[in-house]
């Protein structure tokens, strides 16, 4: 199956990008990264031997991929993968709605995997028409009261049909403490309205609707032990929220919304490989990472832009601003991530983009290959809006000129882009895109010289937010 592919030639530019003499002169450093990453991070963590630079070292998401698919196939049913598959194709018939209570890296990658593999509309499609998979709904992510209340609602009215399965939900509950304070308030609120929806049958079904992924331990451990959750699943220790994507944390809910988590996964070790093995002009994550950089060290474009023109992938590019902002913005360093969708964006942001400040990148997220057949804009009687000389193109053509045109725009005023080119949206492609920028992100977190594991800044704020409501 095709890999996807990165085309630096939009920032290959001596007037207003980079050389292709400095892109090869970043191949020892990152050559050495690589091993770094490869070979030396993963001896280190499990050894526990861990230099004081790189505590913590949360490097486990590289070969997490390989490991979930090795243990599912040596124990099946048994493997933590093989649970999710229980749970998920055990439950989805009893239920018609799923609470994904989470925050940051528990919720993000989640949410970017339905909204990119999901009918744009599941949530409003007829249980038949989603297969009786569930509608899912994200909170725990913010403190809102008007979107916790209107959700709370949502989900006591029920579905759209009056069988019994259809006025269920149940609740993912993913914290590896538990202590966030965000989602401990949701789940708290949202454990309350599905034990009183439950009524007589809570004592039976609670503790098979409540789903837990948190750590080995911590308060949300205690308190499914208390509720008496028949499964608990773990954030594996050695990775990060952000980085946890293909782990329980991100395979829970997509298994749930009944897509492909073995191509995932499967998309991820292709990637690794392609890291591990290609030369490094063929290097995708390489190549993205030196391009990236030296356009931040040498053009002063401190924001990156990740240009996303499918509306299918702005929940990627909003996962990849967190996961690049959270890692190496340290010590000063760091450039600032930036989604937009397109062509949505180029008539709201674009004008100054293009002619204001020129501190910016566009890394264009572009698919290849769409799901559906291509829509022609269609021949009228009623042509007052000229458009019957394009009858005959379609959306994907018009999305082709609306790309190519906007690359050209902005190198006329010298702003460098750059291409990754997706083959289409499937889980596989998704297993790909999410390892790569992974990846990249350690990669460039090294070459800046701070440590892209931990959030010093985030505990930061947890910390005063309690001491602001007079929790020492």
């Amino acid at each position: 199956m095709p890999l996807l592919r990165f085309d630096p030639s939009g920032s290959i530019n001596s007037d207003f990008g980079v050389t292709e003499e400095q892109v090869s002169g970043l191949s020892g450093i990152l050559a050495e990264l690589r091993t770094e990453i490869v070979e030396i991070d993963p001896k280190q963590y499990q050894s526990g031997q861990i230099p004081a630079n790189k505590q913590p070292l949360d490097a486990r998401f590289f070969w997490l991929p390989e490991e979930q698919l090795a243990a599912y196939e040596a124990d099946r049913g048994a493997s933590e993968l093989g649970r999710i598959f229980q749970v998920a194709n055990g439950i989805h018939n009893e239920l018609d709605a799923v609470a994904v209570l989470g925050i940051g890296g528990s919720y993000m990658g989640a949410r970017a995997m339905m909204e990119a593999c999901c009918d744009p509309y599941h949530n409003e499609l007829t249980r038949g028409d989603r297969g009786s998979k569930p509608r899912m709904y994200f909170e725990g992510n913010n403190v809102d009261n008007d979107a916790s209340n209107a959700l709370l609602h949502r989900l006591k009215a029920g579905g759209y049909g009056s069988t019994e399965a259809e006025k269920r939900f149940a609740i993912v509950v993913i914290s590896k403490s538990g202590g966030t304070m965000e989602t401990a308030v949701a789940f708290r609120q949202f454990l309350a309205s599905l034990e009183a929806s439950l009524g007589e049958q809570a004592a039976e079904k609670l503790g098979r609707f409540v789903i837990p992924v948190t750590g080995s331990s911590g308060k949300l451990h205690e308190l499914a032990s208390a509720i008496g959750c028949e499964q608990v699943f773990n954030v594996p220790e050695g990775v990060g929220g952000r980085f946890s994507i293909l782990s329980p944390v991100g395979l829970m809910p997509a298994a749930m919304l009944g897509l492909d988590c073995m191509k995932l996964l499967e998309g991820a070790v292709a990637m690794n490989e392609h890291f591990k093995n290609a030369a490094y002009e063929e290097n995708v994550v390489l190549q993205y990472v030196a391009v990236n950089h030296l356009l931040a060290k040498h053009r002063n474009k401190s924001i990156r832009v990740m240009s996303v023109w499918s509306k299918a992938l702005e929940a990627v590019g909003l996962w990849h601003d967190q996961l690049l902002a959270e890692s190496n913005g340290k010590d000063g360093l760091g450039v600032t991530p930036l989604t937009t969708v397109n062509t949505r964006d180029l008539h709201s942001r674009h004008q100054q983009h293009q002619q204001g400040r020129n501190d910016k990148v566009f890394n264009n997220l572009i698919v290849e290959n769409y799901r559906t057949d291509p829509l022609p804009v269609g021949r009228s009687s009623r042509n007052q809006d000229s458009l019957n000389d394009l009858a005959d193109r379609t959306l994907p053509e018009i999305m082709g000129a609306a790309i190519k045109g906007t690359n050209d725009a902005l190198h006329q005023d010298g702003r460098p882009t750059t291409d990754i080119l997706l083959p289409g949206i499937d889980t596989y492609v998704l297993g790909q895109l999410f390892q790569m920028l992974m990846i990249a992100t350690v990669v460039e977190g090294r070459l800046l010289g701070v440590n892209p594991y931990g959030q010093p800044g985030v505990e930061q704020y947890k910390q005063n937010m309690n001491k602001n409501l007079g929790r020492g």
